[in-house]
């Protein structure tokens, strides 16, 4: 039988970046608003910020984090809190509007062992999903497929949040 390869260049920068680098992206490599389209960045709010994964498990894949840069969910305020929940409710409003997703999973993993790619900063995934998206890939390759760019979704998503209401830029 042939082998064959699925090529993701874009997923050194992730591979490279389990080197226990300590910088965080959400406060350091994003922190520039000037900058948000060219880093993904969907909305900012005095309390949080949503921005694309670079490293999606599923097309439409986001992060929602505080502003502040707090590891635990236990240093949140309330108005953080209140404002990180609107913004799931928000995210979910703009992705179904744009990409019709049959649901979504919404989780936070606390800890380098409980799957957190940024242990230093408290965030939480909002993920799209399509029946039967978990395919032969993911569970026999341990790859993960993404349908759409991120740059086609982001346009989409910041158009549909201006005629929405919903938070933007």
């Amino acid at each position: 039988m042939e082998r064959k390869n699925l090529w993701a260049p874009w997923r050194i920068k992730y591979v490279q970046g389990l080197s226990g680098k300590t910088s965080c992206f959400l406060c350091d490599d994003i922190a520039s608003p000037e900058e948000d389209a060219k880093n993904f960045v969907l909305w900012r709010t005095p309390e949080a910020i949503v921005v694309f994964n670079r490293f999606p498990y599923n097309n439409g894949h986001l992060l929602i984090a505080p502003s502040r840069h707090i590891a635990h969910i236990e240093e949140a305020t309330e108005l953080e809190l209140t404002a990180l929940m609107r913004l799931i409710r928000d995210c979910q409003k703009v992705l179904s509007l744009a990409i019709r997703p049959h649901g979504f999973n919404v989780g936070m993993n606390f800890g380098r062992c409980a799957g957190a790619g940024l242990p230093e900063h408290f965030h939480i995934h909002v993920v799209p999903r399509w029946d039967g998206d978990t395919n032969f890939m993911h569970v026999c390759g341990d790859t993960d497929v993404i349908s759409q760019s991120m740059t086609e979704l982001y346009t989409k998503l910041v158009e549909l949040s201006q005629k929405n209401n919903l938070p933007t830029v």
